[in-house]
């Protein structure tokens, strides 16, 4: 059971790595910085950036895919 798992998370992450980098080659706008709710406190040559909107959307898209892959 937990081969399962494991494989199906390393094929989620091996997917999310080749559009992430496809994206990055293709000079695609990076749509997640732009999110609402994500802060970027910047002062001088300080710049502290906080992916709250982004942290809660990876948690809610995780929970799904767990959720799912434990009714397999």
């Amino acid at each position: 059971m937990y081969g399962k798992i494991f494989i199906v998370i390393g094929l989620f992450i091996t997917i999310v790595g080749i559009v992430l980098y496809l994206a990055e080659k293709s000079h695609i706008p990076n749509i997640w910085n732009d999110i609402p709710g994500n802060f970027v406190f910047k002062k001088g040559d300080f710049n502290f950036y906080f992916p709250l909107t982004f942290s809660i959307l990876l948690s809610i898209i995780l929970t799904i895919i767990i959720y799912i892959i434990s009714k397999i």
